[in-house]
């Protein structure tokens, strides 16, 4: 009996282990999906050094960092208001909030910190920057979020959001926006129906655990597919309207238009091949498609202007 005791007294309690501060710390983490989160600052850097004249390193640490903030809290306060429609699906019932290693007075706390420290160091680039991030954290949380319950409707408004990183890169290196960083956030913003549409496809059952359904027919059928199919279409000219004369200093080359050209058809065969079969399988490939197609293609656009 003594032995036992011992045992139990050197063992951590499942309590302990949950409310401590690495624990807390690693639970806000996770709050961010940083994951998700670098992506959107890759996309912010990308736009960045295409609108750059000089190189600032303080602009990109805030960047960087202010944006990962303000897109870690529009995470966060997303979860709080979901999560007890988290709690129903597989692919997020082990979240902080669902598990309980985080409490949304906790999650509240952390996010709005993250919040006003993320949007301080965005307005300490300029006002315009700012203005699209708090912008972007709106339209994510308090439009985005409790749409999501009503049905497609949704994935359009949370498509405004989703393609303001590169732009606000473009905004934080020239404090303007014109038609250059239109261009980027056309293209981001088209890019997200192929992409969400594709996680849509492959998680559609478990989203009707929670009561969302997002796909355009609310189904894995032909007209789901043709959509995804059309938008990923128009996703071709948009990318290379930089070759021509009317993007203002936002141009590529040649060369660049046909790897980028290259990049949209390889999408876009991943598109036709769902729309042909309507299989889980071929929703998954076209999901990791535009996971490749987009950095790539901001890639070849920051390339093109430094060496071509």
């Amino acid at each position: 009996m003594q032995s036992q005791i011992a045992v139990l007294e050197k063992t951590p309690t499942i309590n302990s282990v949950s409310t401590s501060f690495g624990a807390k710390l690693s639970a806000v983490l996770e709050l961010t999906k940083a994951r998700l989160n670098l992506s959107v600052v890759y996309s912010a850097l990308a736009g960045y050094f295409l609108g750059v004249d000089q190189v600032s390193g303080i602009t990109i640490f805030y960047l960087c960092l202010g944006g990962y903030l303000v897109v870690g809290a529009a995470n966060g306060f997303n979860q709080i208001i979901e999560r007890d429609r988290d709690i129903l699906m597989d692919r997020t019932k082990n979240r902080p909030l669902p598990t309980g290693r985080l409490t949304s007075l906790e999650a509240m706390i952390a996010c709005t910190i993250m919040a006003f420290l993320g949007m301080w160091m965005l307005l300490s680039i300029n006002l315009v920057t700012a203005g699209f991030g708090a912008f972007a954290l709106f339209m994510y949380v308090l439009v985005y979020t409790p749409l999501k319950a009503k049905g497609s409707i949704a994935v359009f408004i949370g498509a405004l959001p989703g393609a303001i990183p590169a732009l606000l890169g473009w905004v934080a290196a020239t404090n303007d926006f014109d038609i250059e960083p239109g261009i980027l956030f056309a293209l981001q913003f088209l890019w997200q129906f192929t992409h969400f549409w594709a996680i849509a496809w492959v998680v559609d059952e478990d989203y009707k655990k929670a009561g969302y359904s997002l796909l355009p027919s609310g189904k894995r059928d032909r007209r789901t597919s043709f959509q995804i199919l059309i938008y990923t279409i128009f996703i071709i000219p948009v990318s290379i309207l930089p070759y021509f004369a009317f993007t203002g200093d936002f141009n590529i080359e040649l060369p660049s238009v046909i790897l980028i050209s290259i990049m949209g058809l390889f999408l876009l065969r991943k598109a036709i091949i769902l729309f042909k079969s309507e299989e889980i399988k071929d929703a998954k490939k076209l999901m990791i498609a535009s996971i490749i197609y987009l950095p790539v293609v901001q890639l070849i656009y920051v390339l093109d202007k430094f060496i071509l």
